[in-house]
């Protein structure tokens, strides 16, 4: 290996160094705001029997934990860079499994208030705050995942990066179905708004259970 060589392969490790430090800051983010964020939503889903503010607070949960995971992939390679590519299959996979089980969730108590609507569910301003909130801080952070993404080649991350727009999709069908209920006492709205992202959470679970090709297109 000439010095030419050498040289460039100090480049790429350092620009790599750069980015796995920008990935473990994002992760470091998106576990505070979710542990806020899910935290909340459980409390004003439980208070106002939302079905959607329930499962938008396990989402939170679930991508808190998907997060960490993500967070110790990189952390990981930092200590042993010889394990890169059983650390990145390991991560994908962890975060698809946890998509599964985010829409395994959603689906059946969704399903068990549509059948059960004589359960009263109650207004949350609260509730419409939070997903308000969330809608516009998720697709700030998905988009700056998908960047990194890119940067590092990953799929673990690329997965994170959906996480992070399934979390938005999950405010946004939330905040539907808690406005709907909340105007017009709507009680189909809620459960109905959870049960429209469940099949493509399933989706997205299983091609990360797989390892897809990561990168191909932006998440948002």
């Amino acid at each position: 290996m000439n010095c030419h060589e050498r040289s460039c392969d100090q480049d790429d490790q350092r620009n790599r160094g750069i980015s796995i430090q920008r990935a473990k800051r994002l992760a470091l983010l998106t576990v505070g705001w979710n542990l806020f964020e899910g935290v909340a939503a459980l409390f004003f889903g439980y208070l106002s029997g939302s079905v959607a503010l329930v499962g938008f607070g396990l989402d939170s949960a679930i991508e808190t934990a998907s997060a960490a995971i993500v967070g110790w992939r990189f952390w990981s390679e930092e200590q042993n860079t010889e394990a890169n590519e059983q650390l990145e299959r390991k991560a994908t996979q962890a975060v698809g499994f946890l998509l599964i089980i985010l829409a395994a969730y959603i689906g059946f108590d969704a399903t068990r208030k549509l059948v059960c609507l004589g359960e009263q569910t109650k207004a949350s301003w609260p509730g419409i705050f939070l997903t308000v909130a969330a809608l516009i801080i998720m697709p700030l952070l998905a988009r700056a995942k998908y960047k990194s993404a890119q940067d590092l080649n990953s799929k673990a991350m690329k997965a994170e990066a959906f996480q992070s727009v399934t979390c938005a999709w999950l405010a946004g069908t939330t905040l539907l179905g808690l406005a709907l209920n909340a105007l017009f006492h709507w009680k189909w709205a809620d459960p109905t708004a959870a049960l429209l992202f469940t099949p493509v959470i399933i989706k997205e679970g299983l091609e990360a259970i797989k390892g897809k090709p990561c990168c191909s297109a932006s998440p948002i």
